[in-house]
């Protein structure tokens, strides 16, 4: 048989097998779990070629009483933490691995054929997550962390908001004003990127904005950040949210990024004292980053305006800049009822509900306005 590499010309070998190409080593100590080994088997027939194709879904509010497990499932090994649990379960042609926490779970399928990691997948998933009867006064908003097992993931809750009208009571008159031209923007309207509320704490600013976001439900999502210090000091956790994660409406929705109390971030030595994460949330508003991308930022902060960095507040950045005070003793005492209790210069509104809690009690407290909605 004539000989295929010529003169000067070295056999070369086919392709590596990508299993052999990166072979798995399982290597055990203290610090794992038995839900990790669970995880890794999960591994093995997927990495092998064996069961190459994968699919996957991450579920927020399982329906009580639903183990996840596909029909005709054998169970292979399952393991229970402290917060979690994970489930490895075979079929014909298939694996699945499901793992659990608190109402939610992960279930990933692999399977000889992606028609079938699709069909077995389905057969686990549909139908298996409780949708709560929409609620008027409800909306839906997404929170932002980095998870130690997940890196960057967003979750969605359903939180309870007043109407402006309902609220409107709460802000001193000059805030009130600013607040009615906010509360009524559409897409339309969008001139800045940055939205900043600053003041004392106590007045109201995460109220305000939880009532912005049922305003603003039919055209912008809001997503809460949970971890703004780490998300501009991460440059991988902040392109995740730079690109987005959406609730599968079409046609170019916008949303609007939470970030609650970031004084170090904005005053006026930030560029100094936290580096590049100053220039990176610039940059998201209206720099390279946030090019293309239907993105606003939403700022609360206790800091004077005086001593943020001028940055942040220069003129045509800003689509609103709110500075949210206490009310004025006339609009305290006629928020409360009584003059009792309340100072020549007025209150905030944690102080009024104070108040209220104490020495007038018996007053009927709004149900939108509950404690703990007007930080």
């Amino acid at each position: 048989m004539p000989s295929t590499t010529g003169p000067g010309r070295k056999a070369t070998a086919g392709p590596t097998a990508p299993h052999r190409a990166l072979p798995v080593h399982l290597r055990l100590d203290d610090s794992d779990s038995p839900s990790d080994v669970v995880d890794a088997l999960f591994l093995g027939r997927f990495t092998s070629g064996e069961q190459p194709f994968a699919r996957g879904a991450s579920l927020e509010n399982v329906k009580a009483g639903l183990t996840l497990l596909p029909p005709d499932a054998v169970v292979l090994r399952q393991a229970r933490d402290k917060d979690r649990s994970a489930t490895l379960a075979e079929g014909d042609g298939w694996t699945v691995l499901i793992s659990r926490w608190n109402r939610g779970a992960d279930v990933t399928v692999a399977a000889v054929s992606d028609e079938l990691a699709e069909q077995v997948l389905k057969s686990s998933v549909d139908d298996a997550e409780d949708e709560p009867e929409p609620q008027p006064e409800n909306v839906t908003m997404g929170f932002w962390y980095v998870s130690p097992r997940r890196g960057p993931h967003r979750t969605t809750r359903q939180i309870s908001a007043a109407t402006w009208e309902e609220l409107r009571v709460n802000y001193t008159a000059p805030v009130a004003d600013a607040m009615d031209g906010l509360m009524k923007l559409t897409a339309d309207d969008i001139t800045g990127r940055l939205l900043l509320l600053h003041g004392p704490p106590g007045t109201g600013k995460t109220s305000a904005l939880r009532t912005l976001a049922r305003s603003w439900r039919d055209w912008c999502q809001v997503d809460c950040v949970l971890d703004p210090e780490r998300l501009f000091n991460d440059v991988g956790y902040l392109m995740d949210i730079a690109i987005g994660e959406d609730d599968g409406v079409p046609g170019g929705r916008w949303r609007l990024l939470l970030l609650e109390d970031c004084d170090e971030l904005i005053r006026g030595q930030a560029k100094h004292q936290t580096g590049q994460a100053l220039s990176r949330l610039l940059n998201l508003t209206d720099g390279l980053l946030g090019q293309g991308r239907n993105v606003l930022v939403g700022i609360t902060t206790n800091e004077d305006l005086e001593r943020l960095h001028p940055a942040v507040v220069r003129p045509g950045r800003c689509l609103a800049r709110i500075e949210v005070g206490p009310l004025t003793r006339d609009e305290a005492v006629n928020w409360l009822g009584t003059p009792e209790g309340v100072g020549r210069e007025g209150a905030t509104l944690a102080e009024l509900y104070a108040l209220r809690r104490g020495s007038t009690s018996a007053l009927p407290v709004p149900a939108q306005a509950a404690d703990g909605l007007y930080l």
